[in-house]
């Protein structure tokens, strides 16, 4: 019994320490490269909501998708707004930008219900 025990305890020691190891430096990725191709356009959207509705805070955070043209790309969101007296809402954000420069060309607001 107290091999059977000790062997346990070495093999979840080793397994412990293995997991617990930090990878070596070639295999440590910075945030920037792990965060989705959509995160730029995501913030924008978050900030724009936010100037446009400052007395709302944003309770919730969707990307829905893109849609990629030949010149133009549109990246789509919806953000769930609560306003000070509580009153809940959603708001669609369509940010479209050029696929070459990446320059904003329109965003666009559209509130909902659900």
């Amino acid at each position: 019994m107290k091999i059977a025990v000790s062997v346990l305890l070495i093999i979840g020691t080793a397994v412990v320490g293995k997991i617990m190891t930090p990878p070596p430096s070639d295999e440590i990725t910075s945030a920037q490269e792990i965060a989705p191709e959509y995160a730029k356009w995501g913030r924008m959207a978050m900030q724009n909501v936010m100037e446009k509705y400052p007395n709302a805070n944003v309770v919730d955070y969707l990307h829905i998708g893109r849609e990629v043209g030949t010149e133009n790309t549109v990246e789509k969101f919806k953000l769930w707004l609560r306003a000070d007296d509580n009153h809940e809402f959603g708001v669609f954000v369509d940010i479209t930008f050029n696929n070459q420069t990446e320059e904003v060309i329109n965003i666009k607001f559209t509130e909902t219900d659900r």
